[in-house]
């Protein structure tokens, strides 16, 4: 409880009610002041500018053509579709690969055009294009590859395909640090040459951008703008799922992008769509219709069609995508719901494996970067696995899978980083101790050779200390203001969705509360996760702690609690309900005065000063445990130490007392174990010093101890008068 994150709180409450900006916006849209505050965040400073934010009035689709190589590119695939050539599209297998390719494929079939789809295997060829893909699509006849999603580093295999006589047109969106293959068209606006303005298009952006200005090719006479409006209507569903799952910045056109790509999927007519949405609905308890947001994207539909590229094939979620009836779809859509399943206790194995080996050996002081290996772990989870480290440390992490090399050598590794460490350009760094990598600034793929490993370890971490300015991995949690208990309400709740939609760029909000009442706890999810019941005002209010335990946690019902949340709507049985999803909870202030002054009471009388030392209002009866403690203490533990629950902070020792009737202090409890460990009536090891966590064990006893045989519970009467 006492290891906690640090807060950043934009606006306290007052702060916002005494900003007249705020409360101009506020006024003139007619909204809360919260929700006027998260506009001003965004940079709306007067009403007119939050007008245009929630319209989306300043954002615009760009001029495809604008994009270098563009119309080279859209012109030879007009050649090829008019020519009936034979067109490949080579993607990759996460969610944005599979939604690109998804797109051209629709589109170009929907043209008539000779197309078939290419994605390698995870395990058997990894990222990217390779030689023996290139060689066998060549023999097979292929005259022209479309990469999507991919090929910007793959100068070898596209010269090679261009040795074979076959074209490509690269379309990517990755980071462009190596040579820009030679291809007939190379399609990505982070070239430095490049003239886009905006450069944070997904993969799928992009083949949308080229949707776009074939369609405008096709059809000269036709205004672009008629022809943007046709693609987005015909495609804008998958582009705004793929933009989202890759984790795009929701701002300039990705904005208008994923706007409408929501509103099509909240009432979709494509087969493969509808049926993994009613799939997710099956399966849950709750089996209610959920609205269709960026997280609904993110947390629901992303992960299945993803966990068939990790575990199994892509094929499965891009033939889901390309059913064009109900009977196709629903099967294939039960099949992904069944491999996101095994994926998720994948995961789950992994990442309780990874967080042992972190707790075990790594030194957070000396290196700013977790890097993990391991010879089991399926390479298509562990970018997942490094998702949640890096999320609970607040570090960079790179796990790295020696699984399916054949002599062991050959390691495949996934890294996720955090603000002011660009993961690739500091992979760029270790480039000579790597087999290949890439991706974006916050994300990326390695492969390396086991012997290079250490140095790998060595090196990233120096490069890491001069990113990283702080020299330290010290997470500070941000929230954009405080709520008080009239700011929770469903109207507040519903205004959030006025900002939509949500993703990085335009964060779902995040508030904090500070001196909640927490009037009870519970284990959901297996013990996953926790559900706290919070009084705040006249309301209980639910607030979920995903992935956290009560044990990790450490509070308990009576607790006073600062929280840091989003805000939610839970639906079941057709009820809706305000429910807070918990980023970060600790004890407030005054509360952990109070404890740490209870601590200083302890080491005073462990110290053997006199009571008026220690303070006026402190009393012999708040030191000296009473025979009756020691028996409740004892007795209790026991009960617990039968069914296997050994592991308890001190403040679980003491809210289990209270709930058990026995109001048992700090100090008393203190001393109560250490004369227990003393007289070896329980066995006792201390195994956290910070939070005070202890673990126990039962001794078997044949007769009643005689506590006044131990040294520290005489010494104790005798330094405070009790005989």
């Amino acid at each position: 409880m006492y290891l906690k994150n640090k807060w950043a709180v934009a606006a306290t409450h007052k702060q916002m009610q005494a900003d007249p900006t705020v409360r101009e916006i506020a006024q003139e849209l007619g909204i809360r002041l919260p929700t006027a505050r998260l506009l001003f965040n965004r940079g709306c400073t007067t009403p007119k500018m939050a007008v245009n934010f929630l319209s989306k009035k300043e954002e615009q689709i760009h001029d495809p053509f604008i994009m270098k190589d563009m119309r080279a590119g859209a012109e030879r695939i007009v050649d090829a579709v008019r020519n009936g050539e034979k067109i490949v599209i080579y993607g990759d297998y996460d969610v944005d690969g599979v939604t690109s390719v998804s797109c051209l494929h629709l589109y170009l079939s929907s043209l008539g055009a000779n197309v078939s789809y290419y994605i390698p295997c995870r395990s058997g060829e990894g990222y990217g294009m390779s030689e023996t893909a290139i060689r066998r699509l060549a023999a097979e006849g292929c005259q022209l590859i479309i990469t999507v999603d991919t090929g910007i580093t793959a100068s070898y295999e596209v010269s090679l395909a261009s040795e074979l006589g076959v074209d490509v047109v690269v379309t990517d969106h990755h980071e462009c640090h190596a040579e820009i293959p030679s291809a007939v068209a190379v399609i990505n606006p982070r070239q430095p040459d490049c003239p886009y303005p905006f450069k944070e298009l997904a993969g799928v952006g992009v083949v949308f951008k080229v949707l776009c200005a074939v369609e405008s090719l096709l059809n000269p006479d036709v205004p672009l703008v008629d022809c943007v409006r046709k693609i987005s209507h015909g495609y804008c569903d998958l582009v705004a799922i793929g933009t989202v799952a890759d984790v795009m910045p929701i701002a300039d056109e990705n904005r208008l992008i994923v706007s409408y790509g929501l509103s099509l999927i909240e009432n979709t007519e494509r087969p493969g769509l509808y049926a993994l949405i009613g799939a997710t609905r099956s399966e849950s308890k709750y089996n209610t219709k959920r609205k269709v947001t960026a997280s609904f994207i993110g947390f629901t539909i992303a992960p299945r069609i993803n966990a068939a590229g990790r575990i199994r094939d892509a094929s499965i979620a891009v033939e889901l995508l390309l059913s064009k009836d109900k009977e196709t779809a629903e099967p294939i859509a039960k099949t992904l719901c069944d491999i996101n399943h095994e994926r998720q206790e994948e995961e789950n194995t992994i990442t309780d494996e990874a967080y042992a080996k972190i707790t075990a050996s790594h030194d957070f002081d000396r290196d700013p970067v977790i890097v993990l290996d391991d010879s089991t772990w399926h390479h298509g989870i562990i970018g997942i696995v490094a998702s949640r480290i890096t999320e609970k440390y607040g570090c960079p992490s790179i796990l790295i899978s020696f699984e399916g090399s054949e002599d062991g050598e050959i390691g495949k590794g996934s890294g996720r980083s955090i603000k002011g460490m660009n993961l690739v350009d500091v992979l760029g760094k270790c480039g000579d101790l790597l087999e290949k990598f890439g991706g974006h600034e916050l994300a990326a793929g390695l492969t390396i050779r086991r012997e290079n490993l250490d140095e790998f370890k060595r090196r990233i971490n120096e490069c890491a200390r001069e990113c990283l300015s702080s020299g330290g991995t010290e997470t500070v949690l941000e929230a954009e203001c405080e709520l008080v208990p009239h700011d929770i309400t469903m109207e507040q709740v519903n205004e959030l969705y006025y900002l939509e939609p949500y993703g990085t760029a335009n964060p779902v909000p995040t508030f904090v509360m500070y001196g909640v009442d927490l009037y009870d706890t519970a284990l959901v999810g297996g013990g996953k996760h926790t559900r706290l019941t919070l009084k705040i005002g006249r309301s209980y209010v639910t607030a979920m702690c995903f992935r956290q335990t009560l044990d990790e946690l450490d509070i308990y019902p009576g607790d006073i609690v600062d929280i840091m949340f989003t805000l939610d709507i839970n639906e079941y049985q057709n009820q809706k309900n305000l429910q807070m999803i918990v980023k970060d909870v600790r004890l407030t202030n005054a509360q952990l005065d109070s404890e740490d002054a209870e601590r200083e009471v302890y080491a005073s009388v462990k110290r053997g000063e006199s009571l008026s030392d220690i303070g006026e209002s402190i009393s012999p009866d708040d030191i000296i445990p009473t025979r009756d403690d020691f028996g409740a203490v004892y007795s209790v533990m026991k009960r617990e130490l039968r069914v296997e629950h050994e592991i308890f902070s001190i403040r679980a020792l003491l809210h289990l007392m209270k709930s058990h009737g026995y109001k048992i202090g700090y100090v008393k409890m203190k001393f109560i174990l250490a004369t227990f460990s003393e007289l070896n009536i329980l066995n006792i090891k201390k195994i956290d010093e910070e939070r005070e966590i202890y673990a126990f064990k039962y001794v078997f006893m044949d007769s009643k101890t005689n506590l006044d045989k131990s040294n520290i519970y005489r010494k104790l009467k005798a330094d405070y008068g009790q005989k």
